[in-house]
């Protein structure tokens, strides 16, 4: 390879299946549980009752750097109903 020219190219093939999909691939994005669930059940969940959904779990989020600056702030707690819905969610795109 050393002996090749900068403008010379090498092309490689890789034939993949359906079946092989990575962990990574397999991850949904916060919009796309959201339209899900919107589909499905016809009610918005927020981003909050997502991490709280995947923090039950033990999915592993990145730390928060948005921290409330009162020790004592209002948390909001997940309803059962959503809660349940959003596990459905992560299941469909099986994240759990």
């Amino acid at each position: 390879m050393s002996q090749q020219k900068p403008d010379d190219t090498i092309h490689v093939g890789i034939d993949l299946k359906p079946e092989d999909v990575t962990v990574a691939e397999s991850k949904a994005t916060y919009a796309e549980l959201q339209a899900y669930i919107e589909e499905k059940y016809g009610f918005k969940v927020s981003n909050l009752y997502i991490a709280q959904a995947k923090a039950a779990l033990g999915i592993k989020e990145r730390e928060n750097y948005n921290k409330p600056k009162t020790p004592n702030s209002k948390k909001l707690v997940c309803p059962p109903d959503k809660m349940a819905a959003i596990q459905e969610a992560l299941r469909h795109f099986k994240m759990i």
